[in-house]
C-alpha cells in the first residue's frame, strides 16, 4: 500500500460528508473509504468498517477525512492524479455493501483539478 505525503490535500470533505462520517463512525466504530474505478458500485466511494475491508499493496492512501482514511486503487489513482477528490453527500442510495446504503443519502466523489502551482508542488 502506497501512502502520499504531499503538502497539498489530495482529498477533502464537505460539512455534510463530515457529518455522515461522524454518524457512521459512532454506529460502526472506525471506518474507511475505498474509491475504485469499476462499474456499478465500484465507481462510487465505498464506506466500510475499517476491519472489514482488505487494503491491497496496490491501493494508495490519499488522506483522511473526518478521521477516516480514503484509499484509491492504483490505476484510478494515476488517472486522477491531477485532481483533488472532494467527498460529498447527495440524496440517493449508497453502494450495496457501503455503510451509507439505506440512509437515503450517499457519498459522492467530486473532483477539482489542481492549479498549476499545486501541480508543481505535488511534483516537487
Amino acid at each position: 500500500m502506497a501512502q502520499t505525503s504531499d503538502p497539498i490535500e489530495r482529498v477533502t470533505a464537505t460539512p455534510a460528508a463530515l457529518k455522515l462520517i461522524a454518524e457512521l463512525a459512532a454506529e460502526y466504530g472506525p471506518i474507511l473509504f475505498h474509491q475504485s474505478g469499476g462499474c456499478c458500485d465500484g465507481s462510487s466511494p465505498m464506506c466500510y468498517p475499517a476491519n472489514d475491508f482488505r487494503i491491497s499493496e496496490r491501493d494508495i492512501l490519499l488522506g483522511t477525512v473526518g478521521g477516516a482514511p480514503l484509499y484509491i486503487g492504483e490505476a484510478q489513482g494515476k488517472a486522477w492524479a491531477h485532481t483533488q477528490l472532494i467527498l460529498d453527500v447527495v440524496p440517493g442510495r449508497g453502494g450495496m455493501f457501503s455503510l451509507d446504503n439505506g440512509r437515503e443519502v450517499r457519498f459522492l466523489t467530486r473532483g477539482r483539478v489542481f492549479t498549476d502551482a499545486e501541480q508543481a508542488a505535488l511534483q516537487a
